[in-house]
């Protein structure tokens, strides 16, 4: 995983533990309305952990049909990946060529 997903995923395993501590320290208190935030609390951390594997679960099967697809055509991607760079190594050298013009008239 790349640092930002862990970053990510670290930021809502703190949540999710808060959130667990927040249960935990109002649980002698019994007030309606303390009783009633902890319920949906704890129901949005549930549906929070399987939207979580959920959107796991996805993203590895995107992964996984990616790698099979670049290993079944591998040729067409590599033509692929060449015929991108050179496009884009042209239109970079064209506009390098203009700033070197625009640059020497000074």
């Amino acid at each position: 995983m790349n640092k930002p997903t862990q970053a990510i995923e670290q930021d809502l395993e703190q949540l999710a533990r808060d959130a667990a501590t927040l249960i935990a320290a109002t649980a002698d208190m019994a007030e309606d309305q303390v009783v009633e935030a902890r319920k949906r609390l704890a129901e949005m951390l549930d549906r929070g952990r399987g939207v979580c594997d959920v959107v796991r679960d996805k993203a590895l099967e995107s992964v996984r049909a990616a790698d099979v697809a670049v290993h079944k055509n591998l040729y067409q991607t590599i033509a692929l990946g060449v015929g991108a760079g050179v496009i884009m190594g042209f239109f970079l050298a064209n506009r390098c060529l203009h700033v070197r013009c625009v640059c020497s008239r000074e």
